[in-house]
């Protein structure tokens, strides 16, 4: 069980989607995370060790090798992928509750910025992390943040932005989503902010997407 797991793991970081995938070139004609996934399956391995021994494993890993400019946003993506081909064999053990995620993260880019690179990674890497997400898109206004977090109960948010002129909206949403909602957990990120930013404005900071996954299972 553990033999095929860590394959499953390799697959994911090394963004091996399926045996007719040609990339990576030294796993050409090897099974991906597709194929691995249905057969750990129909071994009897229990979906959420799937999930949390194997693809989530995968992510971790490349999340951590992005953060130290080890692989670059394409390596990403390919691992993303490769999580996907071995998500949709779960997914109908989530839907029946036997599979259980971490939480929730409603995310999105703050209102006025139309930029969705950064925001899709963390989208990405957090939900290879156990998570579920909420991907509300780009120039998200506050009420639209509002909305999904009614809808998803207990949930965490994240807001992203690139423009240094959309700082003050994000300040905004976050201000009018903690007075709403007492207690939620607000993470923010993006090229131009920083921790003392984060900290005026009571979020938490991350400045990669690993750091988010780590930020949402602290429980902050």
């Amino acid at each position: 069980m553990s033999e095929l797991l860590s394959q499953i793991a390799t697959c994911v970081e090394r963004g091996k989607i399926s045996v007719a995938a040609p990339f990576p070139l030294d796993l050409k004609g090897a099974p991906g995370a597709d194929e691995l996934t249905a057969a750990a399956l129909a071994e009897g391995i229990a979906p959420q060790d799937i999930l949390s021994k194997g693809l989530v494993v995968g992510m971790y890993n490349v999340g951590e090798k992005f953060r130290c400019n080890k692989v670059f946003i394409p390596d990403v993506l390919m691992s993303a992928k490769a999580m996907y081909a071995g998500m949709k064999h779960l997914r109908p053990f989530f839907q029946s509750g036997q599979v259980q995620r971490k939480g929730t993260l409603v995310i999105g880019t703050a209102a006025g910025d139309l930029h969705d690179i950064g925001k899709n990674l963390v989208a990405m890497i957090v939900e290879g992390g156990g998570w579920e997400v909420v991907d509300l898109g780009v120039d998200v206004p506050l009420d639209k943040f509002v909305k999904a977090v009614e809808s998803n109960p207990g949930c965490s948010v994240g807001i992203s932005t690139l423009l240094t002129t959309t700082m003050s909206n994000m300040q905004k949403i976050t201000a009018a989503l903690k007075e709403k909602f007492p207690g939620i957990s607000v993470i923010i990120g993006g090229a131009p902010i920083t921790k003392e930013f984060a900290d005026k404005i009571g979020a938490g900071y991350s400045a990669d997407p690993q750091g988010a996954v780590s930020f949402l299972n602290s429980g902050k």
